[in-house]
C-alpha cells in the first residue's frame, strides 16, 4: 500500500505499520484476537468514509469498519481498518419516538438521551457496544422478548456503498439491502448512521440477585419456572460465575418493562431461595441498564462461545447446574422467545429465533488459559448436544466461526446473492463475511 495514496485519500488520521500508535489503534476490543491490518483510518465524517471506499475500490483493497472493535474475528490480513468513532451525533426525537445516531455512538449514550424522555432503545447487556455494530448483527436486547431484534426496529440506514456513493436505505428505497443490513451483518454497505424506533419506558424494574454456588440447583429450578410462563415484558438470564481465586456463585439478571410493583410480584419465587449474597432489584433508569450485568467496559482478553438451545429439561438442567465450569468465568443462559420467535412481515435477515434459550460461555483469553477454556466450552456443548440447535446468533459469533452458522440456507443464499450483486469486488468486509 502506498503511504502517500492512502493518506491523501482521507482527511482523518491514517496509521500504517511502523507508525507510533499503530499497534494500539489496530487492536480490537477483545485484545486476545490478533488483528493484522494494512492500515488504520479514523474517519472525520461520512464524506471521509466515502472517500476511503472510493480509494479502496480504485486500488483493489478491502475496508472493514469497527467503531469500538466488538465482535472482531481476526480475519483481517491486508484489510484497511476503519474507525468511525468521530461519527458521534445523537438525535433523539421524543415526539416521534425515534433516534438517529452516527456509527460511532454507543448504547450508553443513546439510553441516557432517550431515558430523559421516558423512552428506551433495544439496548443489550453492555453500554460500551456501538448501536450500529450491535444492530447489524441483529441485537439481542433486554426488551427483545417484547419487541424483537433491535435490527427490526430500524427505520433507515445511512450508508456508503461499494462505489463510494452515500445513500439512505429504507424499506421503500431498497428493500433487499434494507433486509440484509437488519441482522445480516455489515458485508453489504458501510453504515455511517442509523435511524430506529424507541419505545415507552416510563418505568423499568430489574437488577441482579446472587447466591453462593451451592444454591445453583435451586436457582436453576426457579429460572426454569419463571421462564416457563414469563410475560414478554420480563427477561431473566441465569449466570454461573467462577472468578479467578473466588468461590463459585450463581446469579439471576432481571428486567421488567413496567412498574416496580408488577415486576416484584412476578419475582416472589426468588424470595424462597435463602442465602442471597446481594439483591439489587429495584427501579432502573434506562441509562443504567448496563449496570445489571456489569460487563467490563474496557478492552480485555476473552474467549467466548455461544449456542442456541431447544429446551431445558431435567437432564439439561442437571448438566448446567452441576458440571464444574472452571476455567470459564461465566456460563450464562438467556431466556429468548416472545417476539424473537415470531417473525413479522417486516423482519430482516435475522429471521426468527425459535429456540427459547441462548447459552453463552466466557473465559479469559490469556495464553496459558485459552486451551483449557476452549476445551471446557467444547465439553459443555458436547454434553448438551441433544439441546443444541446448531444455529448461532450472528452477533455472538466468535473467531474461527463463519457467518453460515448463523442463518438458514435460504437466508444465507439470499445474503450471498445480495453481496455478490452489490459488492462483487469485496470492497467492504464484515467481521464475519457471508461468502466465507
Amino acid at each position: 500500500m502506498s503511504d502517500n495514496s492512502v493518506r491523501g485519500a482521507v482527511r482523518g488520521q491514517v496509521l500504517l505499520p511502523g507508525d507510533d500508535g499503530f499497534d494500539a489503534a489496530a487492536k480490537p476490543w477483545n485484545v486476545a484476537v490478533p488483528q493484522p491490518v494494512a492500515a488504520v483510518v479514523e474517519a472525520e465524517d461520512a464524506d471521509d468514509v466515502a472517500s476511503l471506499i472510493r480509494y479502496a475500490a480504485r486500488v483493489g483493497l478491502t475496508v472493514t469498519a469497527q467503531p469500538s472493535g466488538h465482535g472482531a474475528s481476526g480475519d483481517t490480513d491486508g484489510v484497511i481498518l476503519l474507525r468511525t468513532g468521530r461519527l458521534d451525533s445523537v438525535d433523539v426525537r421524543p415526539g416521534e419516538r425515534v433516534a438517529k445516531v452516527g456509527a460511532g455512538v454507543k448504547w450508553g449514550q443513546v439510553q441516557s438521551a432517550a431515558g430523559a424522555h421516558g423512552l428506551t432503545g433495544l439496548a443489550g447487556s453492555t453500554p460500551a457496544a456501538t448501536v450500529v455494530g450491535y444492530t447489524l448483527g441483529g441485537g439481542v436486547s433486554w426488551f427483545s422478548r417484547m419487541y424483537g431484534w433491535a435490527a427490526d426496529s430500524v427505520l433507515a440506514f445511512d450508508v456508503v456503498d461499494a462505489e463510494g456513493r452515500q445513500v439512505t436505505v429504507t424499506a421503500g428505497s431498497d428493500p433487499d439491502l434494507f433486509w440484509a443490513l437488519r441482522g445480516g451483518g455489515g458485508d453489504f454497505a458501510l453504515v455511517t448512521g442509523i435511524e430506529f424506533d424507541l419505545y415507552p419506558a416510563p418505568a423499568i424494574y430489574g437488577g441482579r440477585v446472587m447466591w453462593q454456588g451451592d444454591r445453583t440447583p435451586e436457582v436453576f429450578e426457579a429460572f426454569r419456572e419463571l421462564t416457563a410462563n414469563a410475560p414478554r415484558e420480563l427477561s431473566v438470564w441465569i449466570n454461573r460465575f467462577q472468578f479467578p481465586g473466588g468461590p463459585p456463585m450463581v446469579a439471576l439478571d432481571l428486567t421488567y418493562l413496567g412498574e416496580a410493583s408488577e415486576g416484584a410480584a412476578l419475582l416472589t419465587r426468588l424470595d424462597k431461595i435463602d442465602g442471597a449474597i446481594s439483591d439489587s432489584r429495584g427501579v432502573v433508569a434506562a441509562a443504567d441498564l448496563g449496570g445489571i450485568a456489569a460487563e467490563p467496559v474496557d478492552p480485555s482478553p476473552a474467549r467466548s462461545s455461544a449456542e442456541l438451545l431447544t429446551g431445558l429439561d431435567d437432564l439439561a438442567v442437571e448438566i448446567l447446574s452441576t458440571e464444574r465450569i472452571d476455567p470459564l468465568m461465566n456460563v450464562q443462559i438467556r431466556h429468548l422467545g416472545g417476539a424473537l420467535a415470531e417473525p413479522g412481515p417486516g423482519t430482516g435477515a435475522g429471521g426468527a429465533a425459535a429456540e427459547p434459550y441462548l447459552l453463552y460461555m466466557l473465559g479469559l483469553g490469556l495464553p496459558h488459559l485459552i486451551e483449557g477454556v476452549t476445551a471446557k466450552q467444547a465439553q459443555l456443548v458436547g454434553e448438551l448436544d441433544a439441546y443444541v440447535s446448531g444455529r448461532k446468533p450472528y452477533t455472538f459469533l466468535a473467531p474461527g466461526e463463519r457467518a453460515a452458522a448463523a442463518f438458514p440456507e435460504e437466508t444465507l443464499s439470499r445474503l450471498r446473492a445480495i453481496k455478490q450483486a452489490r459488492d462483487p469486488r469485496n470492497v467492504i468486509r464484515a467481521n464475519f463475511p457471508v461468502l466465507s
